[in-house]
């Protein structure tokens, strides 16, 4: 089966042994790179655990030339991008993306905080305190305990069972010998040879090539590093084991002296266990009680070795037993088919689906992987080679059958065109478009609206369902909608559309995002699933995550004024009694018409100008909440004074300014933890600056104090900012929300918050202007309506109020 041009990007091997894979997609609006690292933490010496992971974070501690407000993060940060950095076994992973007139400025950035660290021992003592503070968060997180203890059945001799992120006691950062290991580790593995560069952006081959040639010329030459084989995963000849706990089955399988191939091998196998269509694994599973769910996930994969995990949740004892022998039966389905023609032909239309709708990061990513194109013959060698050692049975019993063709994946990329006037068609009569209920005012409006702000002859769209509740919703409602939407979500995702269900208290908000063509057909599915009855919940269908994250989830219901709703009669009047609106973006006139027969599903009652009433601006209120995890965390929202655009647009600018120094001054200088972070957030379109931290050492009132010591200081902050750094800045706000330059999931979310906000349909061009309006002044009085909390604070904690706030 040939692999279309479309799905293998440049590949090419530069004089001084830098790997570069280069990809041109002309529609989209960011460029991304990644570096990879041939090295990990299972390359870093023994006697030093956590080295690699610390030599990441010291890179990002800024250069000579790049201090601490011009570096990479901080660059990045300014230009509304994203960047971070990832130490994983064997490779160290560096990303980021920005809009392409920055890209090469990120690049250049990103070369010279590699080619000159930070790695002197006052700067490594300070970040190992962060890695003690990651090290200890992560001790008590009850999900990466469990994704540790996945590799109990390893032997104790590999890698996989040894301590690696890293800590106050691993990292003797004091020690002659540890600086000479430091220093060793960094000029073996951080060199040509052992790097891999991927670019992606709307920029031409040749233009990404220059600028790989360019980053290749300030990294360091060198040859390939030949590692040392690992062990045995496996001490015995036993070749998998399996942990049971309440309500769960976790089966690992190890492989050995697999063939060389992509990772595509595994994730193909991965794919088909997963479905949940009529006659596979998990269909059977469920028809029989025995299982709720199944996730297969490849663990592990490197130099020839193999790690497969597959999670069966089940809800009674017995079922343990008899999983294990329909999956071997399966399996033996499974690897008796020819060569998977049907099924390799459906995974290249995933891998196109997927790269037609990737950011460029994501592309970049799965580029710098080996996750971007079809099975190969040496995928199918591999392939086989897995299944042989899964030891599937011979002779199969159960009537199995392969998995029927994703429904969204058989509608065109490409919506048809249908030659009609923008925003209308009779196949959506009562259905205006936003600009025109926006600007005629008609009496008779329909609950949805379609936007025109953004061009509807683009590939991609957006619609946005919200039922406001009148009665109370239905106990564990978010876990349980999860679960009832798995399926069609992952076959939307599949067909480039994301479908997101949030549950708040008053609230419901139902997100379709991506490509347009298959959206109405994703909606109809959608709404269908939504009106069969919720399953019931379960233990472990919610995982508790970590306390900052937990906040984040909660922040929405504390910002808004809840009155206490009645009981409902039963589940589904909850549904039939709620007041539904919405809005739709981007969609061409042939997807409007699509989408109007099946708005007419929609549950609850058709009603326009839902809004829920925030909290009275003014007032500095503590909220209280309890999460799981000991450590402190958090959250301050301080909403914009008043709701108009001035303010919108001088609380984004303020936003921007202290992003770097609120990391800086809490993360860098005062070491309070390592979750500390600050930006724009808009709830129900109320726009506030955000401030987080998580620490595992300060308490509630110790964080509180530091955040009251920065915002004190902001007037100052403002005042020693020279006139050309703020133009600046004000300038890279503005570009950043032009509609031309925001990536469409970006914009569709800034216009649904503009519709909550009652804003105008040119909403994002008149906030872009307001932002070039402002002056310093504006600035310093959005300041001190900050520090003086006239639009309000919100103030989440896991933790009671202090004394006297």
């Amino acid at each position: 089966m040939p692999v279309p041009d479309s799905l293998r990007p440049h590949t090419e091997t530069l004089a001084n042994g830098l790997r570069v894979t280069l990809r041109h997609v002309p529609g989209l609006k960011r460029s991304a790179a990644v570096l990879r690292v041939a090295a990990g933490s299972h390359d870093a010496p023994l006697t030093w655990p956590g080295m690699a992971h610390l030599l990441e974070h010291l890179f990002f501690l800024g250069t000579e030339r790049f201090p601490a407000e011009e570096n990479l993060m901080a660059y990045v940060q300014r230009h509304g991008g994203q960047v971070n950095a990832r130490t994983s076994e064997r490779t160290t992973d560096f990303f980021f993306e920005l809009p392409p007139a920055t890209f090469a400025d990120g690049l250049e950035r990103l070369w010279d905080m590699l080619a000159q660290p930070r790695l002197d021992e006052a700067e490594q003592l300070r970040e190992r305190e962060v890695l003690h503070a990651e090290f200890i968060a992560w001790s008590q997180d009850a999900a990466a305990q469990r994704q540790l203890a996945l590799y109990g059945g390893v032997s104790a001799s590999h890698p996989l069972r040894g301590f690696h992120a890293g800590n106050r006691d691993s990292l003797a950062v004091e020690h002659a010998e540890f600086q000479s290991a430091l220093h060793d580790f960094y000029r073996r593995f951080y060199q040509s040879g052992q790097m891999t560069l991927s670019l992606v952006g709307p920029q031409s081959i040749d233009a990404l090539r220059a600028l790989a040639e360019r980053f290749g010329s300030h990294v360091s030459a060198g040859e390939t590093v030949a590692g040392s084989s690992p062990p045995r995963l496996m001490a015995s000849a036993q070749t998998h084991y399996r942990q049971a706990r309440e309500g769960s089955l976790d089966l690992l399988f190890a492989f050995e002296a697999l063939p060389a191939a992509s990772p595509q091998a595994l994730e193909f196998l991965c794919t088909w266990l997963n479905s949940s269509k009529p006659g596979g694994l998990l269909a059977t599973l469920r028809q029989r009680g025995l299982a709720d769910s199944l996730k297969a996930t490849a663990l592990y994969e490197f130099a020839g070795q193999g790690l497969l995990h597959i999670e069966f949740k089940h809800g009674n004892a017995q079922a343990a037993a008899q999983i294990q022998p329909l999956l071997h039966d399966w399996l033996g389905f499974f690897a008796a088919q020819d060569d998977w023609a049907p099924l390799r032909q459906e995974f290249t239309a995933l891998l196109q689906r997927r790269q037609e709708t990737g950011s460029a990061l994501q592309l970049a990513r799965w580029d710098c992987e080996g996750r971007g194109t079809p099975l190969l013959a040496n995928d199918l060698v591999r392939l086989r080679e897995i299944l042989r050692q899964l030891h599937p049975a011979d002779n199969v019993v159960e009537p199995w059958q392969l998995p029927a063709p994703n429904p969204f994946l058989q509608t065109p990329s490409e919506a048809p065109r249908a030659g009609l006037i923008r925003g209308q068609t009779s196949a959506h009569r009562g259905l205006r478009t936003f600009a025109q209920d926006r600007s005629r005012g008609r009496r008779e409006r329909s609950p949805m609206q379609f936007s025109q702000a953004l061009p509807d002859n683009g590939r991609e769209g957006a619609v946005y369902l919200r039922w406001q509740l009148t009665t109370q919703a239905p106990l564990d409602v978010q876990s349980r909608l999860d679960r009832h939407l798995q399926d069609v979500r992952e076959e939307a995702r599949q067909a480039g559309v994301d479908v997101s269900f949030e549950a708040c208290a008053h609230q419901w908000l139902l997100k379709l995002v991506g490509l347009q063509a298959p959206l109405p057909l994703v909606l109809e599915h959608v709404l269908a699933k939504l009106a069969q009855p919720l399953p019931m919940a379960q233990a472990g269908d919610e995982t508790p995550s970590m306390p900052i994250r937990q906040l984040l989830k909660a922040l929405p219901n504390h910002c808004r004024q809840l009155s206490t709703l009645p009981m409902p009669d039963s589940d589904r009047s909850v549904w039939t009694t709620a007041r539904w609106d919405g809005l739709s973006i981007g969609l061409s006139a042939a997807t409007q018409g699509a989408l109007g027969p099946v708005l007419a599903r929609v549950q609850g009652i058709a009603g326009e100008d839902v809004s829920l009433a925030t909290a009275s601006r003014g007032q500095r209120v503590w909220h209280s909440l309890q999460t799981h995890g000991e450590e402190s965390a958090v959250l301050l929202f301080c909403p914009t004074a008043t709701s108009a655009l001035a303010d919108e647009a001088a609380w984004r600018w303020l936003a921007q300014l202290c992003q770097t120094p609120f990391y800086q001054r809490l993360r860098v200088e005062l070491q309070v933890g390592y979750a500390v972070f600050s930006g724009l957030k808009q709830v129900d379109g109320q726009t506030g600056v955000l401030f987080g931290v998580q620490s595992p050492s300060l308490s509630v009132a110790e964080l509180i104090a530091h955040f009251e010591q920065f915002l004190a200081g902001l007037p100052a902050l403002i005042q020693q900012l020279d006139d050309a750094s703020l133009v600046r800045q004000r300038q890279a706000l503005a570009a950043q929300l032009q509609s031309s330059a925001l990536p469409f999931a970006q914009a569709a979310e800034l216009l649904w918050q503009g519709k909550l906000a009652v804003r105008p349909s040119d909403y994002l061009e008149q906030l872009s202007a307001a932002i070039l309006c402002l002056e310093r002044a504006q600035l310093e009085v959005a300041a001190q309506g900050l520090l003086d909390a006239q639009g309000g604070w919100h103030c989440l904690s896991n933790g009671a109020c202090p004394p006297g706030h």
